[in-house]
């Protein structure tokens, strides 16, 4: 099955789209927002992370972030990922990128 943008695009949307609940832990969060693109393992070896060209989340650039550069591309999107202000709260958001840290070693 051939994957287009469109459908990639409407997918996305429908992903982030769902409501999580603000008890959940950033694994629940990454598992239910961030998986379906970045993989169990962070690495994006994902249909969709392959179509768009996630880089890892164990590559050194990314490793290196601080975890203020991390909230903020997870609040405010970049690139292809879409933007999580207004669908994750702050709190949501600082546990997945702790979540992420735990798949970095």
């Amino acid at each position: 099955m051939k994957i287009t943008l469109a459908t990639l695009s409407l997918i996305c949307l429908a992903v982030f789209s769902l409501p999580v609940k603000a008890q959940d832990s950033g694994a629940d969060t990454f598992t239910a927002k961030c998986k379906m693109c970045h993989g169990a393992d962070g690495i994006g070896n994902t249909p969709v992370g392959k179509m768009v060209k996630i880089v890892s989340l164990k590559d050194p650039a990314v490793v290196s972030a601080t975890d203020a550069d991390l909230i903020a591309i997870v609040t405010n999107g970049k690139n292809k990922m879409p933007p999580n202000k207004g669908k994750l709260t702050d709190d949501q958001i600082s546990e997945v990128v702790k979540y992420i840290r735990t798949l970095q070693k």
